[in-house]
Parts: structure tokens; C-alpha cells; sequence
């Protein structure tokens, strides 16, 4: 077969020529839709606790994160109008450009109303009274054949009913089931987890927050909501009785985190 011949064939040419326009366009597709959306690449979550709106306006933008208003709470020894929490948390691995949810701290607390939480879940409660802006205080285990379920709710040792207007941020106890065959549960991870999220990760895990022990780098309530864990007492992954007190130790100097913690 004469070559030449064959690729000044104009049908052959034609071919080739959608081929290559089909190859190219594929290509720049490809480039177009990895730059669009950072494939592949992360970035890390910056710490807006303790910021105001407009500071955190800044740190978003410098960071490659987008922010918005998701809930606001009542925090007594927390200054006025900054971050409370945020999520993903700080330090989190998320794509360019991602929604970070925050709630602020009000001026004065709102009025919220009391939801009815017996027979729920101790996870479903402790996810209605985030809801509803009320903190989940202690676990109070009690003979029961239903484990983590919830018996009764209180507010400092006395039951509470449903309905009761309490102020934004009230704790609330929670007094749950516990079967003999079925309360053991494994101490999750906390050392190098902020403050709150600890505190989130350990009620979550059917565990109580024991003492807790702050540095010297910790001087206000702010700065504890900064804090690091550095210490915990027992270890992760012990198998322990739900309801066990787990001890923290805090810190603002990411010096003293494990080098694990800090990548």
C-alpha cells in the first residue's frame, strides 16, 4: 500500500482530523475540570474560635474557605459576638472553596423550650439538644435492658419536663439505660482534638468528661476553647465501662502535641 497515498486520502484525513479535535478538546476538558475543582489537592480548615464575624471573614478568604452563619448560643464567660464552634472542625482536610458552618456567641441568651428526650437514644438527644441550643452534661448510668436509652432528663439533679423555657446553653444530664451484657465501650482518640470537639467525641462514645487539667498558656474561657489535647487518662482504644471519666490535659502550645497529632 502506497502511504503517501493512503493519508492524502481526504476521507482519511477527515478521520484523522476529528481524531485529533476529539483529543484535544478531552484533554482540555480533563485540565479544565481538575483546576475547577482543586482534584485532588486539600487544604486545611483554619481556627475561627474565638473570631469575630469580620475576622473571620478575613481568615476564610486567606484560607480558601467560605463561611457562613449556622446557629447562635449563649456562652456566659465567652465575649460577645465571636466563633463558638465550627464545622468541620479546625484542622480538618477539606476541598477548596467548602462551607465552613459556625455558631457565634450572642449578646444576651434567647429562650428555647425544653424537647422531650425519654425513649430517645442517648445519640439522638444529645443531637435534639444540640438542636435546640442546650448542652448535653452527664451520662448517669442505670440498671436497664435497654443500654443508652434515655429514662429521664435533669437539670442540676432534678427532673425537668418537656416544655420548660430554659435559656440558650442551659446543661442538661441525661439518666440512660445500662444492661449488664451490654456497657462496654472503647475510648475514642482525643489528643490533639480541640477542647469542645473532645468534649463532642467523648459524650458520643458513651464516656463522661473527668477533671480537666489546663496549662499555663490557658488564662481565659477563650483560651480554653482554643486548647489542644495533649494528654488523656485512659488511653485511646482501652476497652472501659460506659460512663467512665476520662481525664484531659489542654494546651494552646502545639509544641506539646505528639508530632502524630500535629500533621
Amino acid at each position: 500500500m502506497d502511504i503517501k497515498k493512503f493519508f492524502s486520502n481526504w476521507i482519511v484525513k477527515n478521520v484523522l482530523l476529528a481524531v485529533a479535535l476529539v483529543l484535544v478538546v478531552v484533554t482540555a476538558a480533563s485540565l479544565l475540570l481538575t483546576l475547577g475543582t482543586q482534584h485532588g489537592k486539600e487544604i486545611t480548615v483554619p481556627d475561627f474560635t474565638n473570631m469575630t464575624w469580620s475576622e473571620a471573614r478575613r481568615a476564610a478568604s486567606d484560607g480558601g474557605v467560605r463561611i457562613i452563619l449556622a446557629d447562635s448560643v449563649y456562652v456566659k464567660r465567652l465575649r460577645p459576638g465571636v466563633v463558638y464552634l465550627q464545622t468541620p472542625e479546625a484542622g480538618a482536610h477539606v476541598k477548596r472553596g467548602r462551607r465552613i458552618r459556625l455558631t457565634t456567641n450572642t449578646t444576651v441568651p434567647k429562650e428555647v423550650v425544653m424537647p422531650s428526650l425519654v425513649g430517645y437514644s442517648m445519640r439522638q438527644a444529645k443531637a435534639e439538644l444540640t438542636r435546640t441550643g442546650l448542652t448535653l452534661g452527664r451520662l448517669i448510668y442505670t440498671r436497664d435492658i435497654a443500654t443508652n436509652s434515655v429514662l429521664r432528663q435533669q437539670r442540676g439533679g432534678v427532673d425537668i419536663k418537656a416544655g420548660t423555657r430554659l435559656a440558650s446553653g442551659t446543661t442538661i444530664n441525661l439518666v440512660v439505660g445500662l444492661n449488664p451484657n451490654d456497657n462496654m465501650t472503647y475510648v475514642p482518640k482525643l489528643v490533639g482534638k480541640q477542647y469542645l470537639p473532645a468534649v463532642d467525641l467523648t459524650l458520643e462514645n458513651s464516656l463522661n468528661v473527668g477533671q480537666l487539667h489546663f496549662d499555663e498558656t490557658v488564662k481565659t474561657y477563650a483560651d480554653s476553647v482554643s486548647a489542644f489535647v495533649y494528654q488523656q487518662r485512659p488511653a485511646a482504644s482501652e476497652k472501659m465501662r460506659m460512663g467512665t471519666e476520662v481525664t484531659m490535659s489542654l494546651t494552646t502550645d502545639p509544641s506539646k502535641l505528639p508530632s502524630a497529632s500535629k500533621k
